[in-house]
């Protein structure tokens, strides 16, 4: 048995918030804890979650902050919060719209060995998966995932895909400090990797698996501007830790 704390951070999701997928799951009452992140939500996501969590008690945190400070701030303060706990040995973080679904976190969950300390899922359109992206998105996705992986000089196809599981003394490395960015949080996780182990370890201590389901959001968090905003995050990001 091994118990897993799941990160998920929220902004305005009340009207998409799918209450029905996550009571299933809780259900179950599996060694599963979660740690909802209400980041500065100006709907009643507080609402929401707060009936989660009174439900469950025993597999549901709230966490709330006054102002939105972004995807990478929300994960960080819900890693940084559940890493006080010493029952957690995994630690992952998913959208709150469960693009990928909690089952299949759980599922590469079960990758993190002692040989392996960072699972990451991949959006890899295969015959045998069901990899639903809009034609838009999947484009210019795929044309910043190439850069990041050219940059990182790491041979990563999808380093921006929502759902990440890490050992506990890789999370307490990764999110011990302040990231750069709202968004490209990714980035720096492998970044900050890199400086501390060099390329060629992290590469036999992580695996990319491709997901058996992924489905894009209607609502969006990031909005278009963010796709010219996101080189400028880049070259901050590649300045500060090369």
């Amino acid at each position: 048995m091994f118990h897993i704390a799941l990160i998920i951070p929220c902004y305005n999701e009340a009207s998409r918030f799918p209450v029905n997928r996550f009571v299933s799951f809780l259900k179950k009452k599996k060694a599963v804890s979660i740690y909802f992140v209400n980041d500065g939500s100006s709907d009643n996501t507080d609402s929401v979650l707060e009936d989660l969590r009174i439900k469950f008690p025993e597999h549901v945190s709230v966490i709330n902050q006054e102002k939105n400070e972004g995807k990478a701030a929300a994960v960080r303060l819900g890693m940084n919060n559940a890493l006080r706990n010493n029952k957690f040995n995994r630690f992952a973080f998913l959208d709150a719209d469960l693009s990928t679904s909690i089952e299949e976190c759980i599922l590469l969950s079960k990758k993190i060995t002692k040989e392996i300390s960072f699972v990451f899922g991949s959006r890899i359109k295969k015959l045998d998966n069901k990899i639903q992206r809009k034609a838009h998105r999947f484009i210019i996705g795929r044309v910043i995932a190439t850069f990041i992986s050219k940059m990182l000089r790491l041979p990563i196809y999808d380093s921006q895909c929502g759902c990440k599981i890490f050992s506990r003394e890789w999370t307490t490395l990764i999110f011990n400090e302040v990231f750069l960015t709202r968004w490209l949080f990714d980035v720096e996780i492998f970044y900050r990797l890199i400086n501390h182990f060099g390329r060629t370890k992290i590469q036999t201590k992580i695996l990319e698996v491709p997901l058996s389901a992924w489905i894009d959001s209607e609502n969006s968090k990031v909005s278009l501007f963010y796709g010219i905003k996101v080189w400028f995050d880049l070259l901050k990001i590649y300045r500060h830790y090369k």
